[in-house]
């Protein structure tokens, strides 16, 4: 085959380098609990449609299908990508129905254990808007994999609806399946935010396709700073540092949640009251076991920050909030004195390049061992909106997508 000049040759790769891909939105995929799993029929010859909110924007994109926790190859009979109307309803915008291959082809059959990503899709798509994301399924996956914390409706209607402007009579559904990211093409320099983490990075008590769990504050911040940094949000309700909770481990779940999203700079860790809550949930232990847990999570950070490094992502560790009063845990003085031996740790251990003391920002200075009233959703555990918004604004825009290498430790 003719091979291109020097010159011309010069200029594609120029050119290709101008370009990149960046993760701008994502959600971490698990094994759908049995109240939360659809039932077989209502993915047999269906269509499902999920609305999510871009970090950053561009004019070309393509989507990251999911079938990581399949016992069998998982068949996507076609799937299309829309400008969204309305997060509240099925509707997208006129004239925005784009098409969606994968090699080429309008469908795609995914091994199990695996992620197919889409061939590129031109279509206009601001930072912080709403696409959606249309999928058509012929038979139901065997094993689904999706993420019920999706604080988002999606849409689910029998028939090929693929191209359909609405979808009237749609069943309703508050999760995501199947889909597990939004990439974009930019001109920048890549610079995606990662924010691993639980519960309370996943948004538990946020409103509904209101786009105000905390990463979402924070991508709001760094659009209004015009930054062009994305962020994706990797939190899973009841996630643990060192076991299997709902969802894998963090550790088990590094390189697919964090090393595969495309620009990743910049890691927050902010995970660790779920391992620290159920030391003590079923009955009382001994400071031998209080001991052990501590520093088997400190290990865990360690790890996370050594894998991250090793991959040039630099790391910002936060402090565990405080939980005292929580209706689930109910907490004793064991269990709070561990909390503040792993958040010394946090502050002092050198591991991270930067903490964010979201201790500090969210306690009540009366009693530290708790929520501050007003930060506080009413279980003791998880934050309220303004909760939400007072850890957004609490990262330094300058940090989370800096030029130099890993390796500063500084606190926040």
């Amino acid at each position: 085959m003719a091979q291109p000049a020097p010159a011309q040759a010069a200029l594609i790769h120029t050119a290709n380098a101008q370009r990149t891909w960046i993760a701008s939105w994502g959600s971490a995929q698990q094994i759908p609990e049995d109240r939360n799993t659809l039932p077989d029929a209502d993915l047999r010859n269906a269509t499902l449609r999920q609305v999510v909110r871009l970090s950053v924007g561009g004019t070309r994109l393509r989507v990251r299908v999911s079938n990581a926790f399949g016992r069998e190859a998982l068949r996507i009979a076609g799937a299309h990508v829309a400008r969204s109307a309305d997060k509240a309803t099925a509707r997208i915008v006129p004239g925005t129905d784009t098409v969606v291959t994968f090699s080429g082809a309008r469908g795609v059959t995914i091994p199990p254990g695996a992620d197919f990503l889409s061939d590129p899709v031109t279509l206009s798509a601001p930072a912080l808007s709403s696409i959606a994301v249309t999928m058509a399924f012929d038979a139901p996956p065997a094993g689904q994999t999706g993420h019920p914390g999706s604080r988002a409706t999606s849409y689910l209607l029998h028939g090929d609806h693929l191209s359909d402007a609405d979808l009237p009579g749609a069943k309703p559904v508050e999760h995501w399946y199947q889909l597990t990211g939004v990439e974009v093409e930019t001109g920048a320099a890549p610079a995606t935010v990662v924010a691993l983490g639980n519960s309370i990075t996943d948004g538990r008590g946020a409103t509904t396709n209101g786009d105000d769990r905390w990463p979402d504050v924070l991508a709001g911040r760094l659009h209004a700073a015009k930054r062009d940094v994305s962020v994706v949000n990797m939190g899973i309700g009841g996630n643990h540092l060192l076991t299997d909770g709902l969802g894998p481990n963090v550790l088990a779940r590094l390189d697919r949640d964090v090393f595969a999203r495309p620009g990743v700079r910049t890691l927050v860790v902010f995970e660790g009251v779920n391992d620290l809550g159920m030391l003590s949930l079923a009955e009382v232990r001994t400071p031998e076991q209080h001991q052990q847990l501590v520093a088997a999570m400190i290990a865990a950070y360690r790890q996370i920050a050594d894998r991250a490094h090793a991959q040039g992502v630099r790391v910002i560790g936060c402090t565990v909030t405080p939980y005292v009063g929580s209706d689930y845990y109910h907490p004793d003085a064991a269990s709070e004195a561990d909390r503040q031996a792993v958040n010394r740790w946090i502050r002092t251990g050198g591991a991270f390049d930067h903490v964010v003391d979201l201790d500090a920002v969210t306690r009540d200075p009366a009693h530290p061992d708790r929520l501050l009233p007003r930060y506080d959703s009413g279980d003791h555990l998880h934050p309220s909106a303004a909760g939400y918004a007072a850890i957004g604004a609490a990262f330094p825009l300058d940090q989370l997508a800096p030029a130099s290498a890993p390796g500063r430790h500084r606190r926040f």
